[in-house]
């Protein structure tokens, strides 16, 4: 069952049509969050980040567009999908109603819930292979529009099939600057000594929820000292540590990039304290 709108429908039923603006113009934006047991992890995050996605776009926000309406919305989801009490993925999508060419009709928005099973209740750490390379055909922007998760996801699609092509497991982008901004599916971070490393907002990275979590636990910890600045191609091979984060996984630690591989000592104690702050909420 997905959520249309405000109405339940069966995944087999046919709710969206060529008229759609995110399928025409990729007019779209979108949440990837995990659930357990009805509870959303960090969903105050999730949803601060939609309503200033949506202002930056100019999509008019419904007055009912509440946290509190939008957790009501998405748990219903879970509840018809039977996954209240086990881990779910979820995604929201919000996208400009249909109408207009590159210049809309009209900003009024309309929304998509869906819910699919996840087989681990916590963050789990991941120590197999995982091998990555840079992905040097297309480049990220590092402008504001490349930090927002809209459906503008083209480079993400293409690299993810060279890596598929070429044995690797991810890519790493790099913007325009020829700066390493972030992984095909979530925030870069780099472990140097005690120094934990992870780009900034102005070089077009993702502005990644569970980047700003780790960042935070990061500030608070004795013993580690974060750096927020452009990360060199020439610092990959040099790292002890190299991870990526998103909001399904949490941490994933690279194994090896090019000659070099890579410990994961800092991931894993990081990992501890990210699941203790999602169950706090």
């Amino acid at each position: 069952m997905v959520n249309f709108n405000g109405e339940l429908l069966p995944t087999t039923e046919t709710f969206l049509d060529h008229q759609n603006r995110g399928l025409r113009y990729g007019d779209s934006l979108f949440e990837s969050m995990r659930a357990v047991s009805g509870k959303l992890f960090f969903w105050e995050d999730h949803y601060l980040r939609l309503m200033a996605s949506m202002r930056m776009l100019r999509m008019e926000i419904p007055m009912d567009f509440t946290m509190e309406f939008l957790e009501e919305n998405i748990l219903g989801v879970i509840l018809a999908n039977d996954l209240d009490q086990s881990a779910a993925r979820i995604r929201l999508t919000v996208f400009r109603s249909d109408g207009g060419l590159y210049l809309p009709e009209t900003n009024v928005i309309s929304y998509i819930i869906e819910a699919k099973a996840l087989q681990n209740p916590f963050y789990v750490l991941e120590d197999n292979r995982y091998e990555v390379e840079l992905f040097k055909d297309f480049y990220v922007n590092p402008d504001m529009l490349s930090t927002l998760k809209t459906n503008n996801k083209i480079i993400n699609v293409v690299g993810s099939i060279f890596a598929q092509e070429n044995d690797y497991d991810n890519c790493l982008l790099i913007n325009t600057n020829k700066q390493v901004v972030e992984a095909l599916n979530g925030n870069l971070f780099l472990v140097k000594g005690n120094t934990v490393k992870t780009a900034p907002l102005k070089d077009g990275c993702l502005n990644g929820i569970i980047r700003k979590k780790l960042m935070e636990i990061i500030n608070k910890l004795e013993g580690y000292e974060l750096e927020e600045n452009s990360i060199s191609p020439f610092e990959l091979q040099k790292a002890d540590e190299l991870f990526i984060t998103n909001s399904i996984i949490g941490i994933r630690p690279i194994t090896k990039y090019r000659k070099k591989e890579f410990g994961n000592v800092t991931a894993k104690n990081l990992l501890g304290k990210l699941n203790a702050v999602a169950r706090l909420g």
